[in-house]
């Protein structure tokens, strides 16, 4: 009501204007049009601050609630700067959310020096390559936004186009943000879409979060020659996402053999290596810092026992013996069937599918490790390989 009454007072008001003012300024004699066409002036200014002030109410609010809506939707912005950007923008929603975007990208970047020790771990596998990336954010929450879950899916398909250009580390091409951050990205969310770099896509979810959202690392196993790659993915949200992953490579001298039953074996290996954390692939790929280490440590526990000196050694050359079983991958007791350790399970396979069977190398991640100790260091090897 308020709104037709106030149109109705411009209409008469502009219809005023347009045909009794011109009469009336020609009529004045010269001394007296300039102080009129002044009078004029503040009329008409007068008038355009009033129609810029009822422009906003030419959108109903049915139609401001389905903007605020639409754009709500599109950016997953909060409520009250949807509603505030619309407004300043007049109710354009395009132009409200480039302004989103704008503000938003400003917001990411004070975010940027916060810890990120949540997240997910994404994977993706062709024939020739398994690629596994780490995406970080601050909050599980947001870890379980399907957005940044879009995102986290988009990189890892990425990292399997990255030119295999830096040394093998434990069986796998490390992958850094770095190789990753200038490349083309094409999202297909509906609230994030079209090509952007992946950078850019990064700091828009951020903005979108809320949250420091980062790239931390990634690894790109390639496939033998002849076997498979098998992977497995703990607390998995949907598909190619978990928080602890684990692949393994198989190596058959025959590799058409009995496919079937290496990649069961292969699936069960890749559970149990995410399960039991083994840090060598065989007893030969143990440092001799960490053997060294470990007697050391094991020496000063067995002399607090206070037995002769032959006694202690034969107790640390025990111990040590059970650390290995403990860290080499060949050498564990198989989660699956504890009766037998890895390297007969995989001897059994070699009998069963006729061919000789080798794990080549793996890889082990799990969100968040290691940052709070070493934020910074993604080169760490994560496994070990033959």
């Amino acid at each position: 009501m308020a709104f037709s009454a106030a149109a109705k007072r411009l209409s008469i008001t502009t219809k005023h204007l347009s045909t009794i003012a011109p009469r009336r300024y020609h009529s004045l004699s010269p001394f007296k049009s300039p102080s009129f066409a002044q009078s004029q002036r503040s009329e008409s200014n007068s008038l355009l601050s009033h129609f810029t002030f009822l422009r906003g109410f030419s959108v109903s609010a049915s139609d401001q609630m389905n903007l605020i809506k639409q754009l709500r939707e599109r950016t997953s912005a909060p409520i009250k700067d949807v509603k505030a950007a619309l407004v300043d923008s007049d109710w354009n929603i395009e132009e409200a959310q480039k302004e989103l975007r704008k503000k938003g990208k400003v917001l990411a970047s004070k975010k940027s020096s916060r810890t990120a020790a949540e997240g997910l771990l994404a994977l993706a596998q062709n024939d020739s390559k398994a690629a596994l990336i780490e995406l970080n954010c601050e909050t599980d929450f947001v870890a379980r936004n399907e957005i940044f879950q879009h995102l986290a899916l988009s990189l890892a398909k990425k990292a399997l186009l990255v030119e295999n250009t830096s040394p093998l580390v434990s069986g796998a091409f490390q992958v850094g943000p770095g190789s990753l951050e200038e490349m083309t990205l094409n999202l297909e969310h509906p609230k994030i879409n079209g090509e952007t770099s992946v950078h850019n896509a990064i700091t828009e979810v951020a903005a979108m979060m809320g949250e420091n959202v980062k790239l931390r690392r990634g690894y790109v196993m390639p496939a033998p020659s002849q076997g498979i790659i098998s992977t497995y993915l703990h607390t998995s949200p949907q598909p190619g996402l978990g928080r602890i992953a684990g692949v393994l490579s198989l190596e058959v001298d025959e590799g058409k053999t009995q496919v079937d039953a290496i990649q069961r074996v292969g699936s069960e290996l890749a559970m149990h290596v995410v399960a039991a954390k083994p840090l060598f692939l065989t007893k030969e790929l143990v440092s001799l810092d960490a053997l060294e280490n470990e007697r050391e440590v094991l020496k000063s526990q067995a002399e607090a026992s206070g037995k002769s000196q032959m006694a202690i050694e034969k107790m640390v050359e025990g111990r040590l013996r059970k650390y290995l079983e403990e860290v080499v991958l060949m050498e564990q007791k198989f989660i699956v069937n504890d009766t037998m350790n890895v390297k007969t399970v995989l001897d059994n396979l070699s009998k069963e599918v006729g061919s000789p069977v080798r794990v080549v190398s793996f890889l082990r991640m799990e969100v968040g490790e290691g940052i709070a100790r070493q934020e910074t260091d993604s080169s760490e090897p994560v496994a070990q390989a033959a």
